[in-house]
């Protein structure tokens, strides 16, 4: 089964969405892996978007994600990674679809709500690094009624 990393931005805590956004998981069929509210200290936050320190817009990130709680979560299930960028929807809430989060819930790239793996590569790194004891060892009963 597969795994992906997704994490509720500050903007998405202090607007109540984290409850949105794990049903909107379950309700596709996916499965909670892994969870906790966390505070994320600058370094930690610039370890985490290394790939991105080259960017215009690199610092902006780094204080918009310390600047609140976040809420870091594991799920898992069948191309958790593909679907769940699908659920999430695109990086520009102005080019993001009705229906998904970023088209329901964000304006502006600044404060797009959610971040999500955008491949089973860096999945791997992101739990990794935000939950080095990994995930939780559990399985639905629900499975074979979720998928073959």
């Amino acid at each position: 089964m597969e795994h992906t990393f997704i994490m509720v931005k500050p903007d998405g805590v202090q607007r109540g969405l984290v409850g949105e956004i794990i049903s909107r998981f379950e309700k596709k069929g996916f499965y909670l892996k892994g969870m906790k509210l966390m505070k994320v200290d600058r370094k930690f936050a610039e370890k985490h978007y290394a790939d991105l320190s080259a960017k215009p817009f690199f610092k902006s990130l780094v204080e918009y994600i310390i600047s609140g709680p976040v809420v870091a979560m594991i799920w898992a299930g069948k191309n958790v990674v593909t679907t769940g960028r699908k659920i999430i929807g695109a990086t520009n809430p102005s080019e993001s679809a009705p229906g998904t989060i970023r088209g329901d819930f964000a304006v502006e790239v600044g404060r797009n709500v959610i971040h999500g793996s955008d491949s089973v590569e860096n999945a791997k790194k992101e739990i990794a690094l935000w939950f080095p004891d990994g995930a939780v060892n559990w399985e639905s009963s629900l499975r074979p009624w979720i998928s073959e």
